[in-house]
């Protein structure tokens, strides 16, 4: 097996720098009399307004690293930046505030985006009011996002009169409501049809494109790769792969219709530590388990089992 080491690699560019850095990230939760380590020394930078998504399965962690960037965690050991703000030096007075301010969140459960008896439109405009931005131009900017998701004509219908992908869009919506420089969106078309989820992905593009948010999603789906701009993978708490649009793509092309070996590069990730997590289907494939060898070729690194097999 030869993993091929490259100086142009690319990476998204950013005038000032990755707008999201996390270094080393442990969280350990505490079970009863049992310890549980969510994040293993996780690495990750995203730059301002690029649209990715987080994967792995369940367990991985990356729920755990979708709370401590929304502010609603915090690691027990790392460092963790949004915006400039080491989130680990924030008092409570001021991650309320970056709550408030700095993220908006598109939650799984459709309970915690809307509130049943208020209308689509009441339900955008609630965020302004309790950070006292109600008036008329909070009622426009409301009408407006409405209409950025497609449902202007909806915005006087309460919960039960909306389906899911339209439920799903109010969210987005609400989650815009104070102007958040991120947009944080847990697993938001795990109950939607193909065809909707498409119509929320197009949402997240033209949030990018006309606001310049920076949008992070996390899912299970690792199909995700052909509507975003970069998939990083988990695995046991650490970033494994990263899966990287070309430039040379066009981003208004049909995704549904890519072909993902002619239009994404991916990425083993190495760690700070120089650390990777190789594919799990290479090291079955070649029975690699324990100690294995490391030879330094030209210009790559060889890896072999230990039998000297390649």
């Amino acid at each position: 097996m030869k993993v091929m080491a490259s100086a142009n690699a690319q990476k998204q560019p950013s005038a000032s720098g990755p707008f999201i850095i996390c270094e080393g990230l442990v969280k350990i939760y505490k079970v009863a009399d049992l310890e549980v380590v969510a994040l293993q020394g996780l690495d990750l930078q995203v730059q301002r307004g690029e649209l990715m998504a987080i994967v792995g399965n369940s367990g991985s962690g990356k729920s755990t690293l979708l709370n401590i960037l929304g502010g609603l965690d915090r690691p027990s050991a790392g460092r963790v930046t949004v915006g400039g703000l080491d989130l680990l030096k924030l008092s409570g007075r001021e991650f309320v505030r970056y709550k408030r301010e700095m993220v908006g969140f598109v939650w799984q459960q459709t309970a915690r985006n809307l509130i049943p008896y208020l209308t689509a439109l009441e339900n955008v405009e609630l965020p302004m009011i309790m950070a006292g931005r109600a008036g008329k131009s909070g009622r426009a900017w409301a009408e407006q996002l409405l209409e950025e998701v497609g449902l202007a004509e909806r915005r006087h219908h309460r919960l039960s009169q909306l389906s899911g992908g339209e439920q799903e869009r109010v969210a987005i919506a609400i989650a815009l409501a104070n102007k958040p420089p991120l947009l944080l969106a847990d697993e938001p078309t795990g109950s939607v049809d193909n065809r909707t989820a498409y119509q929320i992905f197009d949402i997240f593009r033209r949030v990018v494109t006309n606001f310049g948010t920076t949008v992070v999603i996390v899912t299970h789906d690792h199909s995700i790769a052909s509507k975003v701009d970069r998939v990083v993978a988990i695995r046991d708490g650490k970033t494994s792969t990263e899966t990287i649009r070309r430039l040379d793509v066009d981003r208004d092309a049909l995704l549904d219709r890519i072909i993902l070996g002619e239009t994404h590069d991916e990425y083993v990730v190495l760690d700070s530590a120089g650390r990777l997590q190789l594919p799990r289907e290479y090291l079955e494939r070649l029975g690699i388990s324990g100690k294995v060898k490391v030879e330094l070729e030209d210009s790559y690194i060889k890896i072999m089992p230990a039998s000297g097999k390649e």
